[in-house]
């Protein structure tokens, strides 16, 4: 089911990102177009490579210098996204668009405590005291289903788990009220079963604060359960998009095929 009145709070249309080297044009992602409504979940399903994870950066405006978008629009909740200036797109970060990066411990800075990491973004974007954004850090450890929330802000990243460190990078991605969070890859370094206990997690935070979600994902079956839609891609395009549950159903091109038929 999607958000409340199925707003659309991204809509991402025709983007064409392209590397320049050496006066040399190539194209890496080519006509690819998104929609993801207000409390909706859109799983972005492909083979690394294709363009899945350059589509995310191009949204959050953190591309490499030497790759740029070439073409399309990119709207979030009605601004174009490629007009704004570094200032604003530095204010949207973190803020009303938040991500979750494949492997946390690269994410975390492994010098400072995670109370400090998850109480910086909250003092900065939403001008809390110390002590507020202290007990809101509690809180939210303990949303995530980390035990002794208060305790484990003094501790540092190297002391979680590999799942407990991706319990954070979602706290720390929630802690400033997001309207949109983009989750490149966000259990691949995790076993089965806390992949689905993550992934669960993930959809039920966002479901509950009508927070739109992107999943950006090689594996369609960890997708099947949380997915309001689906968008397949190959080469740098979106080769196919619909329903989850017709996408799943009814696969249309061959290389949807072949990712559910790769599906233990």
């Amino acid at each position: 089911m999607e958000g409340k009145g199925a707003v659309t709070l991204l809509r991402v249309e025709h983007l064409a990102v392209d590397l320049v080297r050496d006066g040399e044009r190539y194209g890496l992602v080519r006509d690819v177009s998104l929609e993801v409504p207000a409390g909706g979940t859109l799983a972005v399903v492909g083979e690394s490579g294709s363009g899945k994870s350059l589509t995310a950066l191009a949204v959050m405006g953190l591309l490499p210098s030497e790759l740029s978008i070439s073409s399309g629009k990119i709207t979030f909740d009605g601004r174009e996204l490629p007009d704004l200036s570094a200032r604003q797109l530095r204010e949207l970060r973190g803020g009303d668009i938040a991500m979750i990066f494949q492997e946390p411990m690269t994410s975390l800075n492994p010098v400072l405590t995670v109370g400090r990491q998850l109480t910086e973004g909250m003092r900065l974007k939403l001008g809390l005291s110390r002590a507020q954004a202290r007990a809101r850090a509690i809180d939210l450890l303990a949303e995530v289903g980390i035990a002794e929330p208060e305790r484990r802000l003094k501790e540092y990243p190297h002391q979680f788990s590999g799942g407990m460190r991706q319990r954070v990078m979602i706290a720390i991605a929630m802690s400033c009220n997001p309207k949109l969070i983009l989750a490149d890859e966000p259990t691949t370094a995790l076993d089965v079963t806390i992949q689905a206990q993550i992934l669960t997690l993930l959809a039920r935070l966002c479901k509950d604060h009508d927070v739109g979600l992107v999943l950006i994902t090689h594996n369609l079956g960890i997708v099947a359960r949380h997915a309001d839609r689906v968008s397949v891609m190959y080469g740098g395009r979106v080769v196919e998009q619909g329903a989850a549950r017709a996408v799943f159903a009814d696969p249309a091109h061959p290389y949807t095929v072949g990712l559910l038929n790769s599906v233990p």
